[in-house]
């Protein structure tokens, strides 16, 4: 008894080992090449063909099928992304994850502990961030062969038990019984990279003969098979929530991975003799790990060539199974669109998608000024009270953008540079706030005084109507600038905050002779002097905005 424990904490072990390295590997990877792999994505999804071959290569960095389709779904339901795109990106992810079972396949027992003392250097000595990343990936790249020899060697006092040789004869004969297994065992890990890896661990265990692999290939492909099932339930999850289209996303992510083994369960013989024409030769201990590593590759891309020209078949099929339905109302036109929090633990395409929400939010903000200055001038009351309700949605979204990068630097890994930039979005986020606070005042105070029956006079109507006009232009200039970083649209948003203070002063001057002449009501006058600070603090906030901003949100982090 106390043996069996011994080897089944080992085993557990060996596996959080291996689990924590291929996590702790991906973080180095994205760090590395995170912002490549955003312009990659971005660049190639303009085809079935390049989809896929960006699915691959963003998996291959992020180390996990899943992780690349969670993100998919982010920019599925942001509307970052339509659903074919998506679609040909999860199957080229399905590619990309057999990277892992490759690289376990070769045989670096003897250069384990070399490799993680070199990837220990080289990230604890340099001051360089960037090599700092490079050697977490080389250290977190030497765990996972750790955590592989660990389970390894625990695996081999099990194949002399008479009982659990029974068992694995029943799965290696049984091929519905490997795939209900490996489906399991990845939906309780939730990774097919792990559950894989203990699956070429194991089928290089010697059975009882001390020749044979205990499992062989035979019996190891219904399990892989079922590996590919399993990593559908992460996705799945993750749609929960969002948008039909992502939903149907994930859908599909799953709809590839059951019909591929549903047709391979009934080919498992001519698949296992072409791995094996394909496949290095040699003892079979010795080359089934390469082997089981080929069929998951093979299966994949086979899989992937099937389905490549029927992308729309793919999409027709997720349709069916989910709906278009009634069309559902957003209770906010201005609630959060782009916001998942799927994505915090990865900063690159979490910032991606809080740049759109920022960017969509100052357009918010601008037609929201223009209806301001329609509600306001002539006053209407129930106009002038939609406005306000808008006002204050897009100041408590503008909270809600501050709280989800906040979030982000700490539940995910940002670089110094992402850290910067995320502070950077966090002050533009905050003076939007306060814009958008400085416009719910003014037109508080705006209802106060069509309470009050009092009014501005003619000529007071008109310099605020111009002074509301100055401001959108002030603010357009500003958006200008957020998108792009052009120093001359920062030129002209001074300018143009200069010439609101002068407009300012000058209404400030024309009040006062007004009153002298009695043209308008003394009791205007804290309203208006209130009226005026609101109006000019919006002008020092757009500039505020401008000058957070080392870049535009259009500029990624790596071009900065």
């Amino acid at each position: 008894m106390k043996e069996s424990f011994s080897i089944l904490f080992g085993l557990l072990g060996g596996l959080a080992i291996f689990i924590y390295g291929m996590n702790l590997m991906s973080e180095g990877l994205q760090k590395v090449a995170g912002e490549k792999m955003r312009q990659v994505l971005g660049i190639l999804t303009k085809n079935v063909f390049f989809g896929v071959v960006a699915g691959a290569i963003t998996t291959m960095v992020l180390q996990s099928s899943s992780a690349t389709t969670v993100m998919v779904i982010g920019f599925v339901s942001a509307g970052l992304m339509n659903l074919p795109q998506a679609i040909s990106v999860i199957l080229g992810a399905n590619i990309g994850t057999t990277m892992t079972a490759q690289l376990i396949a070769f045989k670096l027992s003897d250069y384990i502990w070399p490799i993680l003392f070199f990837g220990f250097l080289l990230n604890f000595v340099p001051k360089n961030e960037r090599t700092k990343n490079i050697g977490l990936t080389i250290f977190a790249f030497g765990l996972l062969f750790v955590g592989i020899e660990t389970m390894g060697d625990l695996m081999k006092p099990l194949a002399k038990s008479p009982v659990f040789v029974s068992m694995i004869s029943q799965v290696s004969h049984i091929p519905i019984l490997g795939v209900l297994v490996g489906a399991l065992m990845t939906v309780v890990v939730q990774s097919s990279s792990a559950t894989i890896a203990v699956l070429q661990n194991f089928a290089s265990t010697p059975g009882p003969d001390g020749i044979m692999s205990i499992i062989g290939l035979k019996g190891s492909i219904p399990v892989l098979l079922g590996d590919n099932i399993g990593t559908t339930i992460t996705a799945l999850l993750a749609c929960i929530g969002q948008s039909k289209n992502a939903k149907r996303t994930a859908v599909a992510h799953s709809v590839f991975n059951i019909v591929g083994a549903l047709i391979f369960i009934f080919l498992v013989t001519p698949f296992a003799n072409f791995v094996t024409l394909i496949s290095p030769k040699g003892p079979e201990l010795e080359v089934i790990s390469r082997q089981i590593a080929n069929a998951h590759t093979s299966f994949n891309i086979i899989n992937t060539v099937i389905w490549m020209p029927f992308v729309w078949l793919m999409v027709k099929i997720v349709t069916t199974i989910i709906p278009e339905g009634e069309v559902e109302e957003l209770e906010e036109k201005t609630a959060a669109i782009y916001l998942d929090p799927h994505l915090l633990s990865q900063p690159v395409f979490a910032m991606t998608l809080c740049q759109q929400e920022v960017l969509q939010s100052c357009e918010t903000i601008l037609t929201s000024l223009k209806e301001t200055k329609l509600a306001i001038i002539p006053f209407d009351q129930d106009n002038s009270s939609e406005v306000r309700e808008v006002w204050r949605t897009q100041r408590d979204l503008q909270r809600e953008i501050q709280h989800y990068l906040s979030r982000m630097i700490a539940v995910g890994t940002p670089t110094e540079a992402q850290t910067n930039a995320i502070t950077e979005l966090l002050l533009v986020s905050s003076g939007l706030e306060r814009i958008c606070i400085q416009m719910g005042n003014f037109i508080d105070e705006m209802i106060e005084l069509e309470n009050k029956d009092l009014s501005f006079s003619d000529n007071g109507e008109r310099e605020l109507r111009h002074s509301l006009e100055a401001i959108i232009e002030l603010f357009k200039a500003s958006l200008e600038v957020l998108k792009d970083g052009d120093d001359v649209s920062i030129v002209m948003v001074i300018a143009l905050r200069e010439r609101l203070i002068d407009m300012e002063k000058e209404m400030q001057d024309n009040h006062l002779e007004r009153l002298n002449s009695g043209v308008c009501n003394p009791k205007m006058t804290p309203y208006f002097n209130s009226i005026l600070g609101d109006l000019t603090n919006i002008g020092t906030y757009c500039l505020d905005i401008c000058q957070s901003l080392s870049y535009g949100l259009n500029v990624s982090v790596e071009d900065r």
